[in-house]
């Protein structure tokens, strides 16, 4: 894949739930939300300030983030769907 976020986006795979819950009841799909969790995969340079001086996001790849539940556009890639987020999207870094 050679998708490179600019400015203060950021590329996101969304992690899936569980399909069964502890008590071993299985979560048809029609009954599942989306994900508010996933995996930084990419991260642009960062936003320009009106100055003119860039801020460096405040995520890297390979961590995990919380976003909201309707935040950013959904795109496909090589058959995987993938979320750009702007930085403010993101609620915080799990772990």
């Amino acid at each position: 894949m050679s998708l490179r976020p600019l400015s203060d986006r950021i590329l996101v795979k969304r992690i899936e739930e569980e399909q069964v819950t502890k008590s071993g009841i299985i979560i048809p799909d029609t009954a599942k939300e989306k994900p508010q969790q996933g995996e930084v995969i990419a991260v642009g340079d960062g936003k320009v300030l009106d100055n003119g001086n860039r801020v460096t996001p405040g995520v890297k790849p390979g961590e995990k983030v919380l976003f909201g539940k309707y935040s950013g556009t959904e795109v496909k890639l090589d058959g995987v769907e993938y979320l750009i987020l702007r930085e403010d999207d993101i609620l915080g870094v799990v772990g």
